[in-house]
């Protein structure tokens, strides 16, 4: 019997939506053996579709066709959002029950749509292992491109234990105060295999607290050793000094002015806003425990990543989706990953085509995949999605695998209902169990 790996597959009809920003068009055939896209459009010569055996046939009549989407900033290994019931999953006290928990949480993230996923940092090297898994087989879950632990400095996000503790490995940050901690944190995580550095600068960008010199030696460091590198950089100052420094993409950016934009276009360097956790959160944080203090500090910021959006679409800036999915009890798996794309029509005047586009061909840079990634032409990667509404009409379609009818990763059909009782794999957005 021919395996699923061997197959042909050929989707046949349907609207085809390509990830390049061309219009969508009526689809004839895209055809995929193994993993890669071997054809789109006509039927090859010799290819025949009753070989039941070797071919496998999706009908996407009255369906829309387009790549798998990718979500540019999403947490596996942080701990949250934390498990109703189990008191053990706050937090991430345990290696153990945090990698096993990622695992089962990159499941639910790949029936949602999602086919490939940038962990802009964890902790341990839980990611990495996850990747290594998911590579060779041993289960599930989306393309992972990951990094280690932030790199940050005394005040910035994720320095939260006192001095005298230091920053032990079930943190997201390691503390490293000068230029040689940082590039000797560099040599470590990419001995261990991460895909690429992150550093991190204040939380919400009110300091700046890591200097243009040490960015540039990190920059220079990470592309010497072969590693793409980024920075949580909320602040004006820290946005400016990253993209000099030659970051390869900047998470966030909420408080930058448009000339330091405009710095961000010189250098051409991408901006990832992921405004979706700060949207959440203004509207969710209070049911989480947040502080009126703390949500007055998120909507400020929120309302400056709106105009981030809408500056860096009129300079020619680079964009790129993410969600921050993971990062604390208000970003639950499987539900939020496509939300940016809304973001961008509703309050950046992007067009649907081009949100899809920033969740497609151009986040495929976040996964060090540019060239190989997020369109569905000849000799890519298949990672495909079917819909059964049109993203173009309403890109909110997108959300929480809500209108999937296949997902294709790797030239591989996902099982959308693995349990076969038709049981909801994607946990709703509530407060967990104290």
């Amino acid at each position: 019997m021919t395996s699923q790996n061997q197959q042909t597959t050929v989707i046949r009809n349907g609207t085809l939506i390509d990830g390049s920003g061309g219009s969508a068009v009526e689809n004839e055939a895209v055809v995929i053996q193994g993993n890669r896209i071997t054809s789109v459009g006509r039927i090859p010569p010799g290819l025949n579709l009753e070989d039941k055996e070797s071919v496998r046939v999706i009908d996407a009549t009255g369906r829309w066709i387009m790549p798998g989407l990718i979500d540019g900033h999403c947490h596996l290994s942080f701990g949250q959002p934390a498990m109703p019931g189990v008191s053990i999953g706050r937090g991430t006290a345990s290696a153990e029950f945090t990698t096993l928990k990622a695992a089962r949480n990159a499941q639910t993230i790949l029936r949602s749509g999602v086919t490939s996923v940038s962990i802009p940092g964890g902790t341990w090297f839980i990611d990495v292992a996850l990747r290594e898994a998911i590579n060779a087989g041993m289960l599930e879950g989306p393309r992972i491109y990951c990094a280690g632990r932030f790199i940050v400095t005394y005040g910035s996000i994720s320095d939260n234990e006192p001095s005298w503790v230091g920053t032990p490995e079930h943190l997201n940050g390691v503390l490293a105060n000068n230029v040689s901690d940082m590039v000797t944190e560099v040599r470590r995580q990419t001995k261990h295999g991460v895909d690429f550095i992150k550093m991190a600068d204040s939380t919400w960008g009110d300091t700046q607290t890591i200097s243009k010199e040490e960015l540039s030696a990190v920059v220079d460091e990470a592309h010497r050793r072969n590693a793409r590198i980024s920075i949580h950089s909320r602040g004006s100052d820290s946005t400016r000094a990253a993209a000099e420094a030659g970051m390869d993409w900047i998470m966030h950016a909420d408080l930058a002015t448009e000339a330091d934009l405009d710095a961000v276009a010189e250098a051409g360097v991408r901006i990832m806003p992921t405004v979706t956790f700060l949207k959440h959160a203004v509207e969710n944080g209070r049911d989480f425990g947040r502080s009126e203090q703390e949500v007055d500090q998120i909507k400020h910021n929120l309302e400056g990543a709106v105009s981030v959006l809408e500056t860096a679409r009129k300079l020619g800036v680079k964009v790129m989706c993410g969600t921050d999915t993971g990062n604390s009890p208000v970003m639950p798996y499987g539900l939020l990953h496509a939300n940016e794309a809304e973001i961008m029509v509703k309050y950046g005047g992007y067009s649907p085509m081009e949100a899809i586009v920033a969740c497609t061909r151009d986040n495929a840079f976040s996964v060090g995949l540019e060239n190989d990634l997020g369109v569905i032409e000849a000799g890519k990667l298949a990672d495909i999605i079917v819909l059964d509404k049109d993203p173009v009409a309403d890109v909110s379609v997108l959300q929480a695998g809500r209108h999937l009818s296949w997902v294709i990763k790797d030239g591989k059909i996902v099982d959308l209902d693995p349990k076969g009782d038709g049981e909801e794999t994607v946990l709703s957005l509530r407060p967990a169990a104290d």
